[in-house]
């Protein structure tokens, strides 16, 4: 069977009518993120239900705007925290309190590109300026969009929270739990038990205020300015008004998009650690810099953002990185204290993170090193299959086997670039 059939297999296997889930057992749910790499893949051969991925991720999203990280369309035993742990959150349908990075926008300008696709671009495109809308009220602390949880940078365990988690206390009153996903998958890939508890300390506090988020924001214990999250909506801003434009939307609109826009490259350099010469993550009350490069750190080039000696050094850092792994591109420095290669977000090379930055290395004229980028994953993927991340030193597949978004992304690219050998 060809790579090509068995990606697409993969995709109908996790295919759960109107939604799809990242893997059986370990994701029984609708992520946020996942869905929007997942429709990338679908549309190269099924738009409709592409389509209907998108759609059906929307309709999760809450009264303010928000468009949650899961959405919990049942209470599966075999997934903790399932719904009954985040309490009365304030969407139609129950899910977590916190977001992910808004990729969707972007990812809807790509998959309706041409007049063909005006339809689809107005479906939604209220709903994903309420959706920026949200991160830049809800979520935006002194000119730069903040996170409160780890889970909502989508990349729970990089040891650049370990500020903002070191900073924390567990609640003394946290309710009991038994984790689920160390059954599903060998333990020492994933998050230790006290990150876990810190990360339920912090949604213990979000449901104690009924998912307030201008408080869980600004009084809750963990803020820090997250570079992908930043980037993401950046580049994502910038989508959305192309789209409004195209649109003809009144000016009032664009104005709004257009003030986003000029906040977050106002805001690029706050993530700046010139020690490193990097983007990195930054503790909001703190005000300390994380302390290596992450795989978040390249998307400078995806949001077409930062000065030109940045951008430099951000490629030297790049460079470097590829001497030391044979998998561009860990997800953290290899260099740098808490790299563990297979370890979750503590070293793994990711296929989302791998498929922005490519784009964005492509976008910026940066084409060899994006080639590294997307060969690291296509090698590991020959290699080992659709896992959800990669071991970057020697591409064996980690954590969750069958992988959507793996799956999807190989997809793309087979389709966008026609990758040489591909059946």
């Amino acid at each position: 069977m060809s790579l090509k059939q068995t990606a697409i297999d993969t995709l109908s296997k996790n295919d759960r009518g109107r939604f799809t889930i990242p893997t059986e057992g370990l994701y029984p749910y609708q992520w946020n993120w996942d869905s929007a790499f997942i429709a990338l893949g679908l549309a190269t051969y099924d738009m409709e239900r592409a389509w209907a991925e998108i759609i059906s991720l929307i309709e999760g999203q809450w009264p303010d705007g928000m468009i949650p990280s899961i959405i919990f369309r049942s209470d599966d035993t075999d997934y903790f925290p399932g719904p009954s742990r985040w309490g009365n959150t304030l969407g139609s349908t129950p899910s977590t309190g916190v977001s992910q990075p808004p990729v969707l926008a972007t990812i809807v300008r790509q998959i309706t590109e041409g007049p063909q696709g005006a339809a689809r671009r107005a479906e939604v495109f209220d709903q994903i300026f309420a959706w920026h809308k949200w991160f830049h009220e809800a979520r935006t602390v002194d000119g730069i969009v903040a996170t409160v949880h780890p889970w909502e940078t989508g990349r729970d365990n990089c040891p650049e929270w370990n500020i903002g988690l070191d900073l924390m206390q567990v609640a003394p009153d946290l309710p009991p739990y038994t984790r689920m996903d160390n059954k599903h998958v060998d333990p020492s890939f994933r998050p230790t038990q006290e990150q876990y508890d810190k990360y339920l300390t912090i949604v213990h506090f979000g449901d104690s205020i009924g998912w307030d988020q201008r408080r869980l924001t600004d009084e809750g214990p963990f803020l820090m300015a997250d570079p992908n999250i930043h980037f993401v909506l950046l580049r994502a801003d910038k989508d959305l008004l192309a789209m409004a434009t195209e649109m003809g939307k009144p000016a009032d609109i664009r104005d709004q998009i257009s003030a986003w826009i000029a906040k977050g490259e106002a805001a690029t350099d706050y993530l700046w650690s010139d020690d490193l010469g990097a983007f990195v993550a930054r503790d909001i009350r703190s005000g300390a810099f994380s302390t290596g490069f992450s795989n978040c750190s390249a998307l400078c080039f995806y949001a077409d953002s930062g000065t030109h000696m940045q951008r430099a050094r951000t490629i030297e850092n790049l460079k470097r990185i590829a001497g030391k792994v044979e998998h561009l591109l860990p997800s953290w420095d290899p260099d740098a204290d808490g790299f563990e290669a297979q370890r979750y977000w503590c070293g793994p090379l990711w296929p989302q993170m791998n498929y922005m930055t490519a784009r964005g290395l492509d976008e910026q004229g940066e084409a060899e090193l994006a080639m590294q980028v997307r060969n690291g994953l296509c090698d590991a993927i020959e290699k080992s299959g659709f896992w959800e991340c990669f071991n970057p030193l020697t591409g064996a597949g980690c954590v969750g086997s069958n992988f959507s978004w793996t799956a999807a992304i190989w997809l793309s690219w087979q389709h966008e670039t026609k990758l040489e050998g591909v059946a």
